[in-house]
């Protein structure tokens, strides 16, 4: 069991004590307890789902319906430690912590948010009223513990949210250190309006055009699942779908590695379980050629996975379910956005979705002399690189 070390707040400093237990760490400030917990010591579901039913920023894979799984799957050569914070006996917020070997391309060992590559927001969760007591839990125990090196770097974070906001006032330095963006539908319009401001002419007949000539090779349905007995198989069609494709000769395919395929496995049935699956495909003569992961968040939606037969990539079944989303989203008044979850400049999905979302980096120094020094040298190195690509893009 790993060693837990619990530090009071007293008038003549800080008592450590050693236990056997997780990380435990009291913030002399915050008053709320930290723990810094394996993955076999997480809270309970009706503990995590009340955080979650009153987090303060929506984060669907900080959820326990794929957190759990992905901690089962998907951290084999990363050790994780949870941060869990606890006002008494309530949890008040989370976020999964792994020791990285590298920042960027330098050789420096730091903590960051356990962002793995099936992970795409890096906000914690947080419960509203707890937002500055959070930070300086989580930074003061960080603070304390010999495991966290160097300082902490976050990835993926919303830096138009309160989260963000709040962080910014916790005392210490917060820069931004990378920026990216990525396509979010967010509008009031309906789907043929939103479509007309923008989508070129020219493009929707294009896309009118294929979907008349794919119907006329067979019978072209759309599916939503709705029982959860046939989820399994959907998960399997998913997965060859996608390792059908460019994904499966690149090794990115979730089928090309057994962790992979049983955490979607496990995932999705979690998912599925907790109402926030919302799974989509469209068939041509019963056979799959085009599939959508979604995952439902009110007030917003994340679109998750998606994949499509590349034999009819001629026919843009990918855009057709996509089209057919759109249609989805735009009508359902629960639903304020969604979150595209793909990679800067997409070619299919920005040529649909007109919103952006902005995501951020931010790297936060921890107490120590040493700490100190490291975050400095990255933060020059990494001021000095930007300062060269301006010079070389002028």
């Amino acid at each position: 069991m790993a060693a837990q070390i619990s530090i009071i707040s007293t008038p003549v400093g800080l008592i450590i004590a050693h236990m056997e237990m997780t990380s435990v760490i009291r913030p002399a400030r915050a008053g709320l307890r930290i723990d810094f917990a394996p993955p076999e010591s997480m809270p309970d579901d009706e503990a995590w789902t009340s955080l979650v039913t009153e987090a303060v920023e929506p984060n669907p894979f900080f959820e326990p319906w794929f957190l759990r799984p992905a901690l089962a799957h998907l951290a084999e050569e990363t050790p994780v430690k949870v941060a869990l914070a606890f006002d008494g006996d309530l949890l008040v917020g989370l976020m999964p912590l792994a020791i990285r070997n590298r920042y960027g391309r330098m050789p420096v060992k730091h903590v960051g948010n356990w962002a793995h590559y099936q992970c795409f927001l890096g906000t914690p969760l947080v419960r509203a009223g707890y937002l500055a007591e959070f930070w300086s839990a989580l930074l003061t125990g960080l603070d304390a513990l010999p495991w966290a090196k160097s300082f902490l770097s976050m990835t993926d974070i919303d830096p138009d949210g309160p989260l963000f906001e709040s962080l910014q006032g916790c005392g210490r330095a917060t820069p931004i250190v990378h920026h990216r963006q990525r396509a979010k539908l967010e509008s009031e319009l309906d789907a043929a309006s939103y479509l007309t401001a923008n989508v070129r002419s020219k493009k929707r007949k294009e896309w009118r055009r294929l979907s008349h000539r794919i119907a006329e090779m067979g019978t072209v349905v759309h599916h939503t699942l709705t029982n959860e007995d046939t989820l399994d198989d959907w998960c399997d069609t998913f997965l060859s779908l996608e390792a059908s494709g460019w994904k499966g000769t690149d090794g990115a395919a979730l089928a090309n590695r057994t962790s992979t395929s049983a955490f979607l496995h496990s995932m999705m049935l979690g998912a599925w379980r907790a109402g926030r699956l919302d799974f989509q495909r469209i068939d041509l003569d019963g056979a799959a050629i085009a599939m959508l992961i979604n995952f439902c968040t009110e007030p917003g939606s994340w679109s998750f996975k998606i994949a499509y037969d590349e034999n009819l990539a001629r026919f843009s079944p990918g855009v057709m379910i996509e089209l057919e989303n759109l249609v989805r989203v735009l009508a359902d008044p629960a639903i304020d956005w969604m979150d595209s979850c793909a990679v800067e400049n997409h070619p299919m999905i920005n040529s649909l979705w007109a919103e952006r979302r902005r995501l951020v980096q931010v790297s936060v120094p921890l107490s120590g002399i040493g700490r100190r020094a490291r975050w400095t040298l990255c933060r020059t190195a990494e001021t000095a690189s930007a300062r060269l690509r301006d010079w070389r893009g002028r």
